[in-house]
C-alpha cells in the first residue's frame, strides 16, 4: 500500500533550546523535537486494499507544543484509540513458558527421586557465529495550492486533513499556522509527488513528564487512521527526519497471512538460528517451527552466509547487537494465527494461562508431620505427579499477568480477528536505514509460506 507515518513539528512559540537543534523535519527556530521511538498496530486486507494503523509515538524534546503531519496515499477516516491500547497488546502478547507440578510436602514426608520432566530436553542451543541478521520557486500572485479537507477533533487532539499540490505551499501553509520550518524539503516534497494527503495534529506537552533542564519525554494518545491504498507499506523516509541516529519500531500486523519486511531486514536472521539452537526440546519445536526449518532447509546455508556477510551474529540468549555499520537485525518476538480460544481470551470465555495442577492440594504441613497420615499422603500426591507426568509429559504453558490487566484486555475486542495472523516483531533503523518507504510483505520464500508460530519460550530465546 501507499502509506502514512508521522513526523515531529514544533510550533513557533516553544521554549528556547538548552542546545542546537538537531535535524528534525518541522521544527521552531531554537527547539528539538526527536521521536527514539513508536508502537504501531496495522490492520491490512489485501483483498479490500484497506489499511487500519494505528501509532503511538514515543517524543523527546524542549517545544511547549507541536505536532505531527501524517502521510497517507488517500484521505483518513480518524478514531480515538485507548490510551493504554498497546499496553493491552503487550499483555496479550506475553510469552507462554513451560512448568510442571511440584510437590512442597513430599520431600518432607520421605526423600525421593525427583520427576525430570526435562530429562528429553537435550544439551540445549551452542552458540553460534551466523546469520541468521528541488522545490521549485513561488510564482508571484498565485493563490496557494492548498486545500483543507477536513477540521476535526479525535480525543483531545485536534486535526486538520490537506491535500498540497506543492511542497512549497504546504511549508508556507504551516508557517503561517505557526509551525516554523527547518528541515529537508525534498523529504516532504516526496510525498506531495506522489500526491498524497497530509493529517497535521496539534499535541500538548503539558501532559507529559518534564525533566529538570525543562525538555519532556512522553507517548502520544493512540490514534487510529483507515485509509484505502494499493500496498502494505510504512512511510519509513518521513520519520528520519525526526530521528538523530536510530529510532526502535515495533510492528504488530494483523493481515490474512504472517508478514515480513523485505530482503536483509527480514526476521529470519534471528527466527532460523533460534529455532536451531532449540532443537532437542521436549516434544519438539512448537508452533511448526520443525515445519518451517525443513521446508526452508535449502535455502538455509546462503541465508547464514549473507548474514556473515553482514556481520550479523546470533548468540541463543542475547538479543542482536549492532555490526559494523550499526545495523541490527529484526527479531520477530510473537507471533500467532489467532484461534477461537485466542480471540475468546478478551472476553473471559477462555482463560489467559493454563494452570499448573498442585499436587499437594487438600494437604497442610501439619497433614506432611503426622506420622499416621503421612504415608497415605505421599501416595495421593505421587499418583497425582505421575498423572500430570503422562497427561502433560512437556508440562502446562503458562505466562503470569495482573488480573486487571488480564480483565482489561477486552478492550481489544473488534480490534483481533480470528483466523487472521498476528505478526509481531522490533526493528531497530539507522538513520541510513531510512531513506525510502518500508513495505511489509507475506512471510514467505518463493512459493513457500512461513506460517510457524512463536508464543513459546525457547531455550535460545533472548531475555
Amino acid at each position: 500500500m501507499k502509506h502514512m507515518f508521522l513526523v515531529a513539528l514544533a510550533i513557533g512559540f516553544a521554549v528556547p533550546a538548552a542546545s542546537q537543534a538537531a535535524c528534525c523535519y518541522f521544527s521552531a527556530k531554537n527547539t528539538d523535537i526527536l521521536q527514539p521511538a513508536q508502537k504501531v498496530f496495522i490492520t491490512w486486507d489485501p483483498a479490500e486494499k484497506i489499511e487500519t494503523f494505528t501509532v503511538q509515538p514515543k517524543f523527546e524534546g524542549n517545544a511547549l507544543d507541536f505536532g505531527m503531519v501524517i502521510p497517507t496515499p488517500t484521505q483518513p477516516k480518524l478514531n480515538e484509540m485507548p490510551r493504554d491500547f498497546f499496553k493491552h497488546l503487550a499483555v496479550y502478547t506475553i510469552m507462554r513458558k513451560r512448568e510442571f507440578p511440584h510437590s512442597k510436602l513430599l520431600p518432607l514426608i520421605e526423600p525421593q527421586p525427583q520427576f525430570d520432566f526435562l530429562a528429553n530436553r537435550g544439551n540445549g542451543p551452542v552458540p553460534m557465529n551466523a546469520p541468521l541478521v528541488k522545490s521549485e520557486p513561488v510564482a508571484e500572485q498565485r493563490k496557494p495550492a492548498i486545500k483543507i479537507l477536513e477540521v476535526g477533533t479525535v480525543g483531545s487532539l485536534e486535526y486538520k486533513i490537506i491535500e498540497a499540490g506543492r511542497a512549497d505551499d504546504l511549508f508556507k501553509w504551516l508557517k503561517d499556522n505557526q509551525y516554523t520550518y527547518s528541515g529537508d524539503e525534498a523529504t516532504l516534497n516526496f510525498y506531495v509527488q506522489k500526491k498524497w494527503i497530509f493529517t497535521v495534529m496539534k499535541i500538548d506537552t503539558a501532559q507529559m513528564k518534564r525533566n529538570k533542564d525543562g525538555t519532556f519525554a512522553g507517548e502520544v494518545t493512540p490514534t487510529r487512521f483507515q485509509f484505502t491504498s494499493d500496498k502494505l507499506v510504512y512511510p519509513l523516509k518521513i520519520t528520519q527526519i525526526s530521528v538523530r541516529e536510530k529510532t526502535e519500531a515495533l510492528f504488530y500486523v494483523q493481515a490474512p497471512f504472517k508478514c515480513d519486511l523485505p530482503g536483509d531486514m527480514t526476521y529470519q536472521y534471528t527466527w532460523v538460528p533460534m529455532l536451531q539452537g532449540a532443537i532437542g526440546c521436549a516434544g519438539g519445536l512448537p508452533g511448526g517451527g520443525q515445519q518451517w526449518l525443513d521446508s526452508y532447509k535449502n535455502q538455509i546455508p546462503p541465508l547464514l552466509a549473507r548474514a556473515n556477510q553482514l556481520n550479523f551474529r546470533f548468540f541463543p540468549g542475547q538479543r542482536p547487537q549492532p555490526n559494523n555499520k550499526g545495523h541490527i537485525p529484526t527479531t520477530m518476538e510473537w507471533a500467532r494465527k489467532l484461534t477461537k480460544n485466542d480471540v475468546g481470551i478478551l472476553s473471559g470465555k477462555f482463560t489467559y494461562s493454563e494452570r499448573v495442577p498442585d499436587p499437594d492440594e487438600g494437604f497442610t504441613l501439619a497433614d506432611a508431620k503426622d506420622k499416621e497420615r503421612a504415608k497415605a499422603i505421599a501416595k495421593v500426591i505421587r499418583a497425582r505427579l505421575a498423572k500430570a507426568q503422562k497427561e502433560r509429559p512437556i508440562g502446562y504453558l503458562v505466562r503470569e499477568a495482573p488480573a486487571d490487566d488480564v480483565r482489561n484486555l477486552q478492550q481489544l475486542a473488534g480490534h483481533l480477528s480470528e483466523s487472521w495472523f498476528i505478526t509481531k516483531f522490533r526493528k531497530i533503523f539507522a538513520r541510513d536505514e531510512m531513506n525510502d518507504d518500508l513495505l511489509i510483505v507475506p512471510a514467505r520464500y518463493n512459493d513457500t509460506e512461513d506460517n510457524s508460530e512463536y508464543e513459546e519460550i525457547l531455550p535460545s530465546s533472548p531475555p
